[in-house]
């Protein structure tokens, strides 16, 4: 079977992460996606480290897949291929700020004017309007406005930074799914569709707990540390060796109990109901430290709350996490050869089709400019002499290709 997205023209004027997320994993999927990079030097994140001989890992995990086309959108003979891309493609994802496609020559008006079946989306900080939206903005700053960085960190301490893009990647992966809603509302016979996906929208989309409960004046969401402020025990306890995340909701309360070899907790009445063990929750979580304390080990640990049923995780460290043989297994990380950095380890495909569809590693990142001459020779029709001539003229920009990349 092919990729859920085979068939499926993808014009890529994403940079960085949140737009490169979405449509590297729309590559994985079978899409053709032509990453459209600005000439002189494209995509910024090439020069994000590490860096090794003008290869950049970091650029290398999130475009794997694409195809590089680089041309200088100054010129109009730059833009005028472009349109030609514009009017054989299924999709065009952007994440510059607001406007800036517009400037380019591509906005919302522009493409669909040229196809009016394209489904363009426009992924942001803040969206494309309201008060923030002329702001510039990346992952963190949209976190901060959410609310969410309030919540990070210990009680009596400052905000803690996070350290992963979890905004960035949840945004490409939510305009992912706006993406393929608005392909098959097509299919079903509609047009076009300009979707408008921002990084603050996906960040308040994932409270849990805190907007409903500070809505209805039942608690006042805050930095709680280690533990979660309105579920007992939940939260990370030292464990001998490391530490374990543990959650316990009612149905899991009296396995705990049993567990630890204390089945009178559970019907004590400190400890009886959720609300309860929230409320006692300064004299539960340290009963819990403390069995934990009396075993020789995490793993220990580790094996009696799994045998009992309690969701029970060790705290893995990124290295630790990159070995795990369930995250090996699945190749939720995986291995992939580079001509310029070598074998190097990244994230998988978080996507899964259990019926057979093509989960292939995909191609490797493309160097700046690499598939110029494929793709407008194939798209666009260009012979070989006029190629030659838009390089000269710098409409068209690349970096050489490593001998082992040729």
């Amino acid at each position: 079977m092919v990729g859920l997205l085979e068939g499926i023209r993808v014009l890529d004027f994403t940079q960085v992460i949140a737009g490169p997320a979405c449509t590297r994993l729309m590559a994985e999927l079978g899409a053709d996606v032509v990453k459209v990079e600005l000439a002189p030097a494209g995509d910024y994140a090439r020069g994000l480290p590490m860096v090794r001989d003008g290869r950049s890992a970091y650029f290398a995990q999130h475009n794997q897949g694409k195809r590089s086309l680089c041309l200088d959108l100054r010129r109009p003979a730059a833009r005028a291929l472009v349109e030609r891309l514009v009017e054989q493609a299924d999709v065009l994802v952007e994440n510059f700020s607001p406007g800036a496609i517009a400037r380019l020559g591509f906005g919302w008006e522009r493409v669909h004017a040229l196809n009016p079946r394209l489904v363009m989306c426009s992924i942001s900080a803040f969206g494309q309007e309201g008060p923030l939206a002329s702001l510039p903005g990346f992952d963190y700053i949209a976190q901060a406005y959410s609310g969410i960085t309030s919540m990070i960190g210990d009680p009596d301490g400052p905000p803690a930074l996070t350290g992963f893009a979890v905004g960035d990647t949840g945004t490409g992966i939510t305009a992912l799914a706006a993406i393929n809603a608005a392909l098959f509302a097509r299919e079903r016979g509609g047009g076009g569709r300009h979707l408008d996906i921002s990084i603050l929208d996906f960040y308040f989309h994932a409270h849990e707990i805190g907007v409903e409960m500070a809505s209805l004046g039942a608690w006042t969401p805050h930095r709680s540390g280690q533990h979660h402020g309105m579920v007992a025990p939940l939260g990370i306890f030292a464990a001998g060796d490391g530490y374990l995340y543990i959650v316990v909701l009612q149905p899991m309360w009296p396995r705990l109990c049993a567990a630890m070899g204390r089945p009178e907790l559970e019907h004590d009445p400190r400890f009886a109901t959720a609300a309860a063990r929230v409320t006692h929750k300064d004299t539960l979580n340290p009963i819990v430290q403390a069995w934990l304390a009396g075993l020789p080990d995490r793993a220990t640990a580790l094996a009696i709350l799994e045998k009992a049923r309690v969701p029970v995780a060790p705290v893995l460290s990124v290295a630790e996490a990159m070995a795990h043989p369930h995250l090996v297994g699945r190749a939720t990380v995986r291995e992939r050869d580079d001509p310029v950095l070598g074998r190097f380890q990244v994230t998988g495909n978080p996507i899964r089709d259990l019926t057979g569809g093509d989960t292939r590693l995909p191609g490797r990142a493309p160097f700046l400019g690499e598939h110029n001459r494929a793709i407008l020779s194939e798209l666009a029709g260009l012979d070989a002499a006029t190629l030659d001539a838009l390089e000269r003229d710098g409409t068209l920009a690349s970096e050489p290709l490593p001998v082992s990349a040729a």
